[in-house]
């Protein structure tokens, strides 16, 4: 099972360098004006997204699912952890949606709110997630 929880935490860290860096190219997108530039965004994006995010996401939802039913967690910890997950996985899908807008040209924020994006809801929900796993203060 260790196995497990370490490719679990491998597939977390590259699902949030992800979630961290997505709204990050959507800041350069939304300040970029030439095509080549705009074209380019929309590339990586599409990559960072199908390529790397989604599946880490869902690797990273399978072994924690695998470790669940393995160990048979419990606790409040864990009934507030997984709803940090829920989170995440809503915000995953939100900057899914904001990159099919950006894909059609149909981004309607500027830079300043993606570069709040940027760290917030994130960082929190990352350090709430991992204070509670290797705390469990309930």
């Amino acid at each position: 099972m260790l196995w497990i929880k370490s490719f679990h935490i491998i597939f977390m860290v590259a699902w949030f360098a992800g979630l961290f860096y997505l709204p990050r190219l959507f800041v350069y997108h939304a300040m970029a004006e030439d095509r080549v530039s705009i074209e380019r965004f929309k590339i990586m994006e599409r990559k960072l997204f199908f390529g790397i995010m989604t599946p880490c996401m869902l690797i990273t939802l399978a072994l924690g699912t695998w470790l669940w039913l393995g160990y048979g967690f419990s606790g409040g910890w864990l009934h507030a952890k997984l709803a940090l997950v829920v989170v995440l996985i809503a915000q995953h899908f939100y900057l899914g949606k904001l990159m099919v807008d950006f894909k059609h040209d149909r981004n309607k924020h500027g830079h300043v709110f993606y570069r709040w994006l940027n760290e917030i809801p994130t960082l929190p929900v990352l350090v709430a997630i991992i204070v509670l796993v290797v705390v469990k203060p309930f």
